[in-house]
């Protein structure tokens, strides 16, 4: 056993997952900000959520229900979060007049480092957990910290380092861009995967269900390109979403809720925060940070 799973369950999953980012890669309709890749990015999100949701399927045959829970929690949880992350993406490939084709291989390529850093993060956060309970409540508060930073309008750009707002725009090289997306992803990890921890300890399960919402980052991006500048209520969700966490965490030692309670608050939310924010619309004043990728002024075409 490693992690709580068979190395053969290591293996297994990481076999999938490089031939889902092999399929990924050979997708065809990136070249252009068209309605087909904009199709082929949707059906693309669909079938690995439904990978997904296969695995946990698989979860629960073997390791029972509860579990399974634990990853489509766990998942949920990192998607959900994982939609600050695409406003990020944005202002980064317009910073760098990065074209649509270019894009897809720099998210690609980010979305393969981040399968291992994440790793190294998640390992680190569970051996903490373990060896000194404390940690809970540290994590806890700063779940908390990082819900009231969400409710009181933190834009999602803020976090975007100075270094990487001083880059030049490459000129042919993608690895600026890259080593920015790898950069935010994780400044977003620190918020996400101590919520995710707040549902499982079992290493394997926080590991994968992280690892299944990154996979779909990619394709969400592009699918959901012309839909970010409605999502204007966003941030009050995911506050409201990392404060029920921090709560459960801080509260776990005397009060235990239900792992299908958890995926109701979690889902209730979401759900209450898209529909506020389509029904109300796009903002007028909306920044050009938060620009769709085919409004941008100039990509460069390599």
């Amino acid at each position: 056993m490693i992690g709580g799973a068979s190395w053969t369950w290591w293996v297994g999953f990481h076999a999938v997952v490089v031939l889902l980012l092999a399929v990924d890669a050979a997708l065809p309709g990136h070249s252009s900000n068209s309605r087909k890749a904009q199709r082929v990015a949707w059906l693309w999100t669909a079938v690995l959520a439904l990978a997904a949701m296969a695995f946990a399927g698989w979860i629960a045959w073997k390791q029972g229900q509860v579990t399974a829970l634990q990853f489509v929690a766990g998942y949920a949880i990192e998607t959900s979060l994982s939609v600050d992350n695409l406003f990020v993406f944005l202002v980064i490939f317009q910073g760098f007049r990065i074209s649509a084709q270019r894009q897809h291989r720099a998210l690609l390529w980010g979305v393969a480092g981040a399968v291992v850093l994440r790793g190294l993060f998640i390992a680190a956060g569970v051996t903490l957990l373990n060896r000194f309970e404390w940690i809970t409540y540290l994590f806890g508060a700063f779940l908390l910290y990082a819900a009231w930073r969400l409710v009181r309008g933190a834009s999602a750009r803020a976090v975007i380092p100075e270094w990487i707002r001083r880059m030049q725009p490459a000129k042919g090289s993608l690895l600026p861009v890259i080593l920015a997306v790898e950069a935010t992803d994780l400044l977003f990890a620190v918020d996400s995967i101590p919520a995710v921890l707040a549902i499982s300890k079992d290493p394997f399960i926080v590991y994968t269900s992280n690892i299944a919402a990154i996979l779909g980052l990619r394709s969400l991006y592009f699918a959901l390109a012309g839909l970010l500048d409605r999502l204007r209520y966003l941030h009050y969700g995911l506050g409201a979403l990392l404060a029920f966490i921090a709560l459960k965490m801080l509260a776990g030692r005397w009060v235990e809720v239900p792992m299908t309670w958890s995926l109701a608050v979690i889902g209730a939310i979401l759900v209450l925060c898209a529909a506020v924010s389509l029904a109300a619309g796009p903002k007028a004043e909306a920044d050009e940070g938060r620009r769709t990728p085919s409004q941008g002024t100039r990509v460069d075409s390599k």
